[in-house]
Order: C-alpha cells, then sequence, then structure tokens
C-alpha cells in the first residue's frame, strides 16, 4: 500500500515538472502619452476589457506609456525598451512626439507589426506603421469649426488652443478647424479668410496640461477682451482643471448662450459632459477612446497574421451641446 502510494505521489510530480510554469503570454503593447491623462486612461479600460473577454488567448494587451503626457522622451524610450522585449508581439503607439516617435522606430528596426492610436505619424512617415485606429482627427477639428461659424456666421476674431507642437493628430485638428471657418485649405493661420482672425499670441500650446490651458485662456482673455471664439483642439483645460475652466468661463455664460462668445472644444471625457450642459462650452466634438483601447489588440492581432487591415480605420465622434448632453454620448 505504501509502494502505491510513492508511486502515485511520483506521478504526481513528474506531471508537474513536465507541465512546467505557464508560458507567458505574448504581449500586443499600446504604448501611450502618458499616464496622468484620463483619455488615456478610457484606452487602458478598452484594453482590460479585450483581456477580460479573451482569457485563453495566447496574447494579452499590455498598456504603458510615461507617467507624464509631457515627457517626449520618455515615450520614446518605452518603445525602443519595449519593441527589445522578444515577448513584443506587436504594438499600438499613440505619438505625442511624431517626429521623434518615428525616430525611434526607424532605430529599433522592429520586426513586430506596428501602428499608431489616437495620434498618428507625419503623412511623410506613414510608412513605419501598418494602419492607423483612432479619430479622423482633421473631421473633428473640421466640425469644431463648423460649430463655431454656425454660431457666428460673420466671424471675428479666434485663439485656439493647442496641446504639444509635435503632435500630429492635434495639429490636423487645427488644420481642420481652420479650413472649416476660411473656407480654403491649408491656411497656416486666419487673417481675415472667411471674416476670422487669430490674435496674436496664438495659437497656444499647453503640453496637454488642463491647468496651463486655463491659465492661457485667462492671459488671451486679458489681453482680448473682446474675444469672440475659442477652439480648443483637445479638452485638457476642461477635463484637466474643471473647476478653474468653470470659474474663468462662468462670467461668459450669458455670451455664450447668446452666440456673441464662442467655445468650441475637443472630447467629451471626464466632467466636460456636465460643463456642456451647464451651458459653459458652444458644443463638444468627442472621441472615442475606450473603443480605440477595445479595439487595439484585435486589429495588432490582424496584423500579425497577415490578414488585410484597413488603413485607417476611424472610430467616430460624440457631439455634444447644452441641449443633447443626455443623448449625446455612444452607449
Amino acid at each position: 500500500m505504501r509502494k502505491l502510494t510513492l508511486l502515485a505521489a511520483a506521478a504526481v510530480t513528474a506531471l508537474a515538472v513536465g507541465a512546467g510554469p505557464a508560458l507567458a503570454k505574448k504581449q500586443l503593447v499600446i504604448v501611450v502619452k502618458g499616464l496622468d491623462n484620463p483619455f488615456f486612461e478610457a484606452i487602458n479600460q478598452g484594453c482590460q476589457k479585450w483581456n477580460g473577454e479573451n482569457p485563453d488567448s495566447e496574447y494579452e494587451c499590455f498598456y504603458t506609456g510615461p507617467a507624464s503626457t509631457s515627457d517626449e522622451a520618455g515615450e520614446a524610450q518605452i518603445v525602443q525598451d519595449m519593441l527589445g522585449k522578444a515577448d513584443t508581439a506587436a504594438m499600438a503607439i499613440s505619438p505625442s512626439n511624431a517626429k521623434l516617435i518615428a525616430q525611434t522606430i526607424k532605430i529599433s528596426n522592429p520586426t513586430v507589426p506596428i501602428m499608431t492610436i489616437d495620434a498618428d505619424l507625419a503623412e511623410e512617415d506613414a510608412g513605419l506603421r501598418m494602419t492607423y485606429l483612432g479619430t479622423d482627427n482633421y473631421l473633428m477639428g473640421k466640425r469644431i469649426g463648423e460649430y463655431i461659424a454656425e454660431a457666428k456666421p460673420d466671424g471675428g476674431t479666434i485663439c485656439s488652443i493647442q496641446g504639444n507642437p509635435g503632435a500630429d493628430n492635434i495639429l490636423r485638428r487645427a488644420q481642420g478647424m481652420r479650413d472649416a471657418l476660411s473656407g480654403e485649405e491649408g491656411l497656416p493661420a486666419l487673417a481675415g479668410e472667411g471674416g476670422w482672425t487669430e490674435v496674436s499670441g496664438c495659437p497656444v500650446f499647453t503640453n496637454d496640461d488642463g491647468a496651463k490651458g486655463v491659465q492661457a485662456m485667462t492671459d488671451i482673455l486679458a489681453a482680448n477682451p473682446e474675444l469672440d471664439a475659442f477652439g480648443i483642439m483637445g479638452g485638457w483645460p476642461l477635463f484637466g482643471a474643471p473647476q478653474p475652466y468653470r470659474d474663468l468661463i462662468g462670467p461668459y455664460a450669458d455670451r455664450i448662450a447668446s452666440n456673441d462668445f464662442v467655445v468650441g472644444a475637443a472630447d467629451t471625457i471626464g466632467e466636460e459632459v456636465a460643463i456642456a450642459g451647464e451651458g459653459l462650452v458652444t458644443a463638444l466634438v468627442g472621441q472615442r477612446p475606450f473603443e480605440m483601447g477595445y479595439l487595439a489588440p484585435s486589429v495588432m492581432i490582424d496584423l500579425i497574421e497577415g490578414k488585410d487591415v484597413d488603413d485607417p480605420v476611424f472610430t467616430g465622434l460624440d457631439e455634444c451641446t447644452k441641449d443633447t448632453v443626455d443623448t449625446c454620448i455612444q452607449k
């Protein structure tokens, strides 16, 4: 009896040794501009939902990025480091500085599929990635411009609040807004075209910092008390510093209600929709970051498997005004 027990124990041990530790999953890496931004946290939530729905997959969605959205070099270093890891099977990058990330990809010479998410590389570097997944940024900016033009058809003075001067997605939005306001294409600044003029000191680049965005708006309004409009190319002042934004724009609520003063802004995250409901922004044109994070792993797997993938893969837009805040967000 003891002999049988020992044999059984040995058999169990042999099976355990033969099985070995559970194999690590291959990583579908998403590298974002910074972990301090709630927009990118929504991408992470989409990534984690995919993991939860695919527990038996040989792949795992892995989300990472520098601590601060303003750390361009940190993002580039993470891209380089992750491309050097054996378990990285594919990568989706949201470039904070499109040129820097393009150079990093060239230096790394990756053997795994590379795509962009949320923000793209510059057009001349598009060959370094296989597809772009995210917002049609030019259309997003154009819709913001159309809301501004509809509110003030005769034009006026405007300032655009932008993020990082090297972020291709923000530059495309700004161009879309200018094209919508001017009725022309490709103008680097507005100087009366379509009745619109960009005031001195604009655009303002805030490096995606909400508090800096509010301070920039404060300074521009102090220098231009009769300013007609702001075009905010990312929601940083609204979702990054919602109370300071309310404090600044609250006194302009009556002017916003009458379309004497217009604020068109990007995104619908954090407290932005609530702020729209309070009448402190004319219109929001929002992205769908959760959808980006949720779709990215499947797109990366298709790229790994050599399947045909559209380029670009656009996610939609949500458009919110004071009158539509209860129904404007895709569920």
